[in-house]
C-alpha cells in the first residue's frame, strides 16, 4: 500500500507543464505567460498604494552611507529598508538584496546579533550589502514578508506558515506579494533615489527564499537589469515537490502551467546569473541544471546566450561571491 507522499509525488511526476515555452516565439509566449503568472501568484488582487516614504535616519561610514527607511507598499502595509551609498562613487549601480530563511535583513547589513549570524556570513557570504559596496554598487536591504522585522513576533519557528495559508484563503501568495514589494521598491528608487543611483542598472539577487523571490521577481519585472538567484532555481519534481520546503515556496496549481526553467524564459532578455550549490540537497543540482538548460534554450533563440551564465559552487546552500561577482561586473561592466 502506498502512502499519502509517496502517491502524490508519482502524480506530480506524470505532470507536463502546460504553457511550458517550447522554443516558439518568445515575444508572443512571454506576454501570456506573465498574465498566466501573476494570476497565479495572485498579484491582480494586490492594490498599490503612495509610497508615503519615510527617511528615519542617516548615517556615515567609513566606505558609504547608510539611509534607513520604510515605504508603504500595499495600503497599511510597510516595508523597512536600508540603503548603502558607496563613497566616492557617483550614481553607482544598484543592488537590491533579498535574505531567504534568516533572522532579517540585517544579516545582509553584515551585523552579527547572535552566533549563528556569524556562521551564515562567513559561511555562505550572506552579507550581500557589504559585498555590493565592496564592488562598487550601491545595495538595498528589504525585509521579507513574514521575515525578521516583519515576522509575527509571537512564533519563533515556521513564520511564514500562517501568513502563507491566510494568503492563499484570498486568492493571495506570500511569494506574490513578496515580488509585489520589490516592484513597488523599483518605484521608490526611481522616483526618491534617482539623484544617488543609477535607475537604468538595477539588479536583484537574494539566496533561497530571496533567491525564489528574485526568479519571481526577474521573470516580471523588466527594469531589472540583472537577476542573480542563488540556490533556488530548481525544477519543483526535485525540490519543493520532493521534500519539506517551507510554505511560503508554493504557489498553487503553478506545476500544471510553469516550472522554473519557464521563470528564466521569461526574464530573457535581462542578464541573468543562476547560482547553485553542488552539495545544496533541498535544491539538488541536476534539476538545477535541467532549469539553467531550458532557460539557457530561450536565451539562445533570442540570439542572446552570452547574457545567461550558470555559477556552480563546491559546498552546499549557500552563496558564491567570488564566483558570482566576476559574472556580475563582466556583465554590467566594469
Amino acid at each position: 500500500m502506498k502512502c499519502t507522499y509517496d502517491y502524490e509525488r508519482e502524480l506530480f511526476q506524470q505532470v507536463t507543464p502546460a504553457m511550458r515555452y517550447d522554443g516558439g516565439d518568445l515575444k508572443e509566449w512571454k506576454k501570456a505567460a506573465r498574465i498566466k503568472l501573476r494570476e497565479l501568484l495572485g498579484m491582480d488582487r494586490m492594490s498599490g498604494a503612495d509610497p508615503d516614504l519615510r527617511i528615519e535616519w542617516e548615517k556615515p561610514h567609513d566606505d558609504c552611507t547608510e539611509i534607513r527607511f520604510t515605504f508603504q507598499s500595499e495600503p497599511g502595509y510597510y516595508v523597512p529598508a536600508h540603503l548603502l551609498l558607496p563613497k566616492g562613487v557617483k550614481k553607482p549601480p544598484l543592488m537590491i538584496c533579498l535574505q531567504g530563511h534568516s533572522p532579517g535583513m540585517y544579516i545582509s547589513l553584515g551585523i552579527v546579533k547572535q552566533e549563528k549570524d556569524e556562521r551564515s556570513i562567513k559561511n555562505g557570504d550572506r552579507d550581500f550589502c557589504v559585498r555590493a559596496v565592496k564592488e562598487g554598487y550601491a545595495a538595498i536591504c528589504m525585509e521579507q514578508r513574514s521575515f525578521g522585522e516583519l515576522k509575527n513576533p509571537n512564533k519563533e519557528l515556521d513564520a511564514c506558515l500562517e501568513p502563507a495559508m491566510t494568503a492563499l484563503l484570498m486568492g493571495r501568495t506570500t511569494l506574490g506579494e513578496r515580488v509585489w514589494d520589490v516592484c513597488r521598491m523599483i518605484d521608490v528608487v526611481e522616483t526618491h533615489f534617482a539623484d544617488k543611483v543609477d535607475v537604468n542598472a538595477i539588479c536583484l539577487t537574494g539566496n533561497s527564499g530571496g533567491g525564489t523571490a528574485t526568479a519571481y521577481a526577474a521573470a516580471l519585472e523588466d527594469r531589472i537589469k540583472l537577476a542573480m538567484p542563488s540556490s533556488a532555481v530548481c525544477t519543483f519534481r526535485d525540490s519543493i515537490g520532493a521534500m519539506h520546503h517551507c510554505s511560503c515556496n508554493y504557489v498553487p496549481r503553478i506545476g500544471l502551467y510553469f516550472d522554473m526553467g519557464d521563470l528564466i524564459a521569461m526574464a530573457c532578455p535581462k542578464y541573468y546569473v543562476q547560482v547553485n550549490g553542488v552539495q545544496d540537497g533541498i535544491f539538488p543540482l541536476s534539476g538545477a541544471k535541467e532549469c539553467f538548460e531550458q532557460g539557457k534554450a530561450a536565451y539562445e533563440r533570442m540570439g542572446c546566450a552570452d547574457k545567461i551564465t550558470h555559477v556552480i559552487g563546491e559546498e552546499g546552500h549557500r552563496f558564491y561571491a567570488d564566483e558570482a561577482w566576476k559574472i556580475v561586473h563582466k556583465y554590467m561592466g566594469k
